[in-house]
């Protein structure tokens, strides 16, 4: 259920919250992107609404991402000084934008008479692993937050951070990352909903700069959610969404810029807590929407030896590199030399050290010679609804046929199919799959700022 409050979500959401978890029906928990407090006047606009919501009578916790292109003007100067920053240093670096965006709002909040506090992620309690740019949260112990909300104080966290368990170090928790901070601390906190707030109006069809035509997305489950965050979609971190599943706490995406509803994100088709509103909704809409990806780099591995092993050796090594693999491709081997190529994606920025580990341990594996291609990129149609009704794939690789788009790589899962193409045919791909399951809206998406997030 959406309504249209102005400030914060305020209608209970009962049946989307784990029956495990106490809650306290007037506490929330919202995040605000860079987007959103990119400015001091747009801090100062953020902090009008948090003072609308905490004087309702509401205890509000603030999870804040640092301001605009702060974290990448800061990883720009750390590799002005050093080409190769440690780990460690960068994440102390990084997560001062953070900091400084919770404490200048935490300011704005004060001079509009509300009393608020501004904690950083260690003094949150965010524990985490002790892996450096791409910590895990591990626990989340919110006692001086909580403290703070039964004081009557506004508390604003630092997204994106930290601290090891082990080393007692701030850590990060990845990029887009306060995402899942939010919802950690909601689920900790005990609130019904975590709040997101973003550039647009919620989640949409596709991307609005990409599909002008592009749709929002009333309600959505979490299972597609996750798919569009994990190929590409960025208005939600991966991460956050299945943390969200697992805590069962509801997310609202919201535009900081207007009071429009939004979109639900809730439910799971697999654990058939959905409404009969939702298990209609699933019958009726075939493709929720289309998800893109441009960050992807292709690698192929040349004449690898037709042998038991070769392949686990390969991916082994990859794995060891902390790389994450999306598509795999083995061609058939080649009778004359009993070798076989094996393709696969990855993320563009760890294309260079995957090369690296494999040039390494060529001799050690017996193949001839590696292949790389950073011009391409993944497009993903994505719906519960196709689990039930064929023709979705035909439908898919005809449309790009038909626009003489090139398919270099398949995969599917129950509720996806996805395809790498060229770069430079990537955003029409979007907009001709977009198309093609009907998806247009008769009036034009509107982006309020910059990056969705």
């Amino acid at each position: 259920m959406v309504n249209n409050d102005t400030s914060f979500q305020s209608t209970p959401l009962a049946h989307s919250c784990a029956k495990d978890r106490e809650l306290v029906t007037n506490r929330i928990v919202a995040k605000f992107g860079g987007s959103s407090v990119a400015d001091a006047e747009s801090i100062k606009r953020v902090a009008a609404r948090i003072a609308q919501a905490q004087r309702s009578g509401k205890q509000v916790v603030i999870v804040i991402s640092a301001m605009g292109d702060t974290t990448d003007d800061l990883m720009d100067l750390a590799l002005q000084v050093s080409p190769q920053p440690r780990p460690r240093e960068l994440d102390m670096l990084l997560t001062t934008g953070e900091r400084q965006s919770a404490a200048l709002l935490a300011m704005a909040l004060n001079d509009l008479g509300v009393e608020a506090l501004s904690y950083t992620g260690s003094q949150a309690g965010v524990i985490t692993t002790n892996t450096h740019g791409d910590a895990r949260i591990l626990d989340i112990t919110p006692r001086r937050v909580a403290e703070s909300l039964e004081e009557g104080m506004v508390v604003i966290v630092a997204g994106f951070q930290g601290v090891s368990y082990d080393t007692k170090d701030v850590t990060t928790l990845g990029r887009g990352a306060s995402d899942t901070t939010a919802v950690a601390l909601a689920s900790a906190l005990g609130a019904e909903v975590c709040e997101i707030y973003t550039d647009v109006d919620g989640v949409f069809t596709a991307d609005p700069r990409i599909a002008k035509g592009a749709r929002k997305i009333d309600e959505i489950t979490y299972e597609e959610m996750l798919e569009m965050a994990a190929n590409g979609a960025k208005v939600l971190h991966l991460r956050c969404v299945e943390y969200a599943r697992r805590e069962n706490v509801a997310i609202h995406v919201r535009s900081s810029f207007t009071d429009k509803p939004g979109t639900i994100v809730r439910g799971s088709i697999e654990d058939g807590d959905l409404t009969a509103a939702e298990e209609q909704r699933m019958e009726q809409v075939l493709i929720s929407g289309i998800a893109h990806d441009r960050s992807q780099s292709k690698i192929t591995v040349q004449g690898v030896p037709d042998q038991i092993g070769k392949a686990a050796r390969i991916f082994s090594l990859i794995a060891k590199n902390n790389i994450n693999i999306d598509m795999i491709v083995q061609n058939i081997s080649e009778v004359s030399t009993g070798a076989t190529d094996i393709t696969f994606t990855l993320p563009s920025e760890d294309t260079e050290r995957a090369m690296s580990a494999l040039k390494d341990a060529q001799e050690e594996i017996g193949f001839t010679g590696l292949l790389f291609d950073e011009q391409v990129g993944k497009i993903s149609v994505i719906g519960v609804g196709m689990r039930s009704n064929p023709g979705v794939t035909a439908k898919f690789f005809e449309a790009l046929a038909d626009n003489e788009i090139n398919i270099q790589m398949i995969s599917t899962s129950e509720i996806r199919i996805s395809v790498v193409v060229d770069i430079d045919q990537l955003n029409d791909a979007v907009r001709v799959a977009h198309s093609a399951f009907d998806l247009d809206a008769d009036t034009e998406a509107i982006v309020y700022a910059g990056t969705g997030r």
